[in-house]
């Protein structure tokens, strides 16, 4: 199976609607670096770094679909550890395409909506804001503390860290993949007893005691795991072409 590139970000740009959702400049949604204008096996991953890279070429990948792309620290010149990495993609023939609060808020596959369903929540809607885009979710969950703890251990495959302050029993649960602990009010205003995300902050662990809810941080890469994987399963039903997802875990 060949793929015109343009016709796969075509695609990709209009399915995840990367020219409306709100984003830091620095994530630069879209196709960030172009090969020679065929695409014919995908690489999925959290993040583009040079251990990512080689490993997608290594794959056969000639198109890298990453969640955080190379553009975080702004303008850079292409040399040093940056330039290694342009180069490396370059030489390597693959196009790179990063999609960061657009797959964090789609609602199929989203990280937050993915997430949300391996949990089991149900009749959710959209709650919190950053950069002007509502990102969260929030919907019903019965279930234990415990329960939950169990199940994004299973979806995830690491232990999360549980800041058990609030009940035992779970009715109303938020979800802000990544590093999403910075919404735990909002996340209160929403309602919830529990809230779930990747990291927060030292000062979040009293946010959470003094709220009275549970906040459960199951790491800020692997809850970001889940958004990108489903993304490449939705290229593949759409254009047959497979995929590989390239596990780079930074234990944070």
């Amino acid at each position: 199976m060949v793929v015109d590139l343009s016709e796969l970000t075509t695609h990709l740009d209009t399915f995840l609607r990367v020219r409306e959702i709100g984003d830091s400049p620095n994530a630069l949604n879209g196709l960030q670096v172009a090969n020679g204008g065929s695409v014919t096996r995908i690489a999925a991953a959290v993040d583009v770094c040079q251990a990512t890279i080689e490993r997608s070429a290594a794959a056969g990948a000639d198109f890298l679909l990453v969640h955080h792309g190379l553009f975080w620290g702004g303008l850079e010149p292409l040399t040093g550890r940056h330039g290694r990495r342009v180069r490396a993609i370059v030489g390597h023939g693959i196009a790179l395409y990063s999609a960061h609060l657009p797959l964090d808020v789609h609602p199929e596959i989203g990280n937050n909506a993915v997430l949300a369903r391996a949990l089991g929540v149900t009749d959710w809607e959209w709650f919190g804001e950053y950069h002007g885009q509502p990102i969260g979710i929030v919907g019903t969950l019965t279930a234990s503390r415990s329960d939950v703890v169990r199940r994004l251990t299973d979806q995830l495959g690491i232990p999360p860290r549980v800041i058990a302050t609030g009940p035992e029993s779970v009715a109303r649960v938020g979800v802000v993949t990544g590093g999403g602990g910075g919404l735990i009010a909002q996340a209160v205003d929403a309602g919830v007893d529990t809230f779930v995300s990747g990291e927060g902050s030292h000062h979040t662990f009293f946010d959470a005691e003094e709220s009275g809810i549970n906040v459960i941080y199951a790491g800020h890469y692997a809850t970001e795991t889940v958004g990108v994987k489903a993304l490449a399963e939705h290229l593949y039903q759409h254009f047959g072409l497979p995929w590989d997802f390239i596990d780079h875990p930074t234990g944070l």
